[in-house]
């Protein structure tokens, strides 16, 4: 058996990890008896958590939001500028760092009582967020995102209106399984209750999601995670260019560059060929020029007339310190060509 402190830290993050557990399986999972877990709870609850008990045949604790946090990670302040920004890195760009963000937020948020939420609406509200020019990105109510992660974590069944890419509105009851970001967006993988099959639903598209208090069993998913399921389902939808190329690089190099966004097929040990599919000519033509090899477009010709275009405007910054100018005296700027599919999901 554990020793008492390490034994509570593990009652906790067991607490934290579902939204309710019976008392038997909760004393099985720590290998100690009843009467032992109920004087574990009692010590969590003078160190200040707001553990809940239910009595009777199907009793159980859960960890309930008090009347201020728990002292012994962090004080008022902290939880609203921690809860602020991890709203934020909820957008990150950065691999890993939203999917982590959004599970942290929804554990602050489930002990935050309702004085620090308001505080952390009006900061949101009262603060003008930086895309950072990320093409193609797209914004999700950080609420939305709680709620969804909530309901995920805890099996418990979600309604909520449904856009489609045809502009159809209709209305979803899911069983919701896990939150994937990808490609910059965030997207939803859950059983739907009204077509018994399982969908990906892109949150921002999503409106007003409701958990609606009903526990359910998971079901298996057909695929080997949840971030496969949506990569599947997307890689049936046609993209606005095929782009190939020959790069002047050794396979393994452009394939560590570009990761997953492209395939990369060896032609000599110094040669390669890449393909990729995209909605914007943008990323590939950064994704090429930040190699530092040579490489030749096969296609699209749009891809090598943007080229041309800013290779034309890189050497005019390059050559001046002063920006060009068009005929009517204001900065010259030329349109990419680039188009916009919307993805049907869900």
């Amino acid at each position: 058996m554990a020793n008492t402190s390490t034994r509570t830290l593990r009652l906790l993050s067991l607490l934290q990890t579902h939204r309710y557990w019976p008392g038997e399986e909760l004393a099985s999972r720590l290998g100690v008896s009843v009467r032992t877990l109920r004087r574990d709870i009692d010590r969590l609850r003078e160190l200040g958590y707001p553990v809940e008990a239910h009595r009777g045949v199907d009793g159980g604790y859960q960890l309930a939001a008090g009347a201020a946090l728990p002292p012994l990670v962090i004080d008022d302040e902290e939880a609203v500028a921690l809860a602020v920004g991890l709203q934020a890195a909820a957008e990150s760009p950065v691999e890993g760092i939203a999917e982590a963000s959004v599970r942290v937020l929804a554990k602050v948020v489930q002990v935050m009582p309702g004085r620090l939420r308001r505080r952390v609406e009006a900061l949101r509200a009262m603060t003008v967020p930086v895309d950072w020019g990320r093409t193609g990105a797209t914004r999700v109510d950080p609420d939305a995102l709680t709620v969804v992660a909530l309901a995920c974590r805890d099996d418990e069944r979600l309604t909520f209106g449904y856009v489609s890419a045809d502009g159809r509105r209709t209305e979803r009851h899911v069983e919701p399984h896990r939150l994937v970001c990808l490609d910059r967006r965030w997207y939803l993988v859950a059983y739907d209750l009204g077509r018994s099959d399982w969908r990906s639903f892109r949150l921002d598209r999503l409106a007003a999601p409701e958990r609606t208090g009903s526990r359910f069993s998971p079901r298996p998913l057909l695929a080997v995670d949840a971030a496969e399921f949506v990569r599947a389902g997307l890689s049936g939808i046609p993209r606005s260019y095929e782009v190939e190329a020959v790069i002047e690089a050794p396979a393994d190099r452009v394939r560590a560059h570009v990761d997953r966004w492209g395939t990369v097929e060896p032609l000599t040990p110094a040669r390669c060929r890449l393909r990729m599919a995209a909605d914007s000519l943008d990323w590939p033509a950064m994704a090429l020029g930040s190699l530092g090899a040579e490489f030749h477009v096969v296609h699209p010709p749009e891809l090598r007339a943007l080229l041309a275009d800013w290779s034309t405007r890189f050497a005019r910054a390059a050559a001046s310190g002063t920006p060009s100018r068009t005929a009517s005296g204001t900065p010259s700027r030329t349109a990419s060509g680039a188009g916009s599919v919307e993805e049907e999901v869900g």
